[in-house]
């Protein structure tokens, strides 16, 4: 079983296989690509789809999927627009499985 470098713990297996879900979904790159541009502030969706370079439904769905996965949240309403954010603590936590000493 693998275990922490850092602490030479046993990784528990449900860890392991959320994490592993958590990486297949980002192996998706425009996924990769929004959350990207979310760690560095907020955006809403006509604005992912254009520096995506990806249509408004295509970044709409995979907003969802990053959102359901816990990545991302709404982060405001402005009118029409809901701008969207990264979650940090999940994005540091999914960080951690790999190198326990960042973030």
């Amino acid at each position: 079983m693998p275990k922490n470098p850092a602490t030479d713990e046993a990784l528990p297996p449900r860890l392991l296989q959320d994490t592993a879900a958590l990486f297949g979904l980002l192996s998706a790159t425009v996924r990769l690509h929004i959350l990207f541009l979310l760690t560095d502030g907020n955006l809403d969706v006509g604005t992912l789809a254009e520096k995506t370079g990806q249509s408004v439904a295509t970044v709409s769905h995979h907003l969802g999927v990053l959102r359901r996965a816990g990545l991302i949240s709404d982060g405001e309403r402005r009118g029409m627009n809901v701008y969207y954010r990264a979650q940090r603590d999940a994005l540091g936590a999914l960080c951690r499985v790999i190198d326990p000493t960042c973030c």
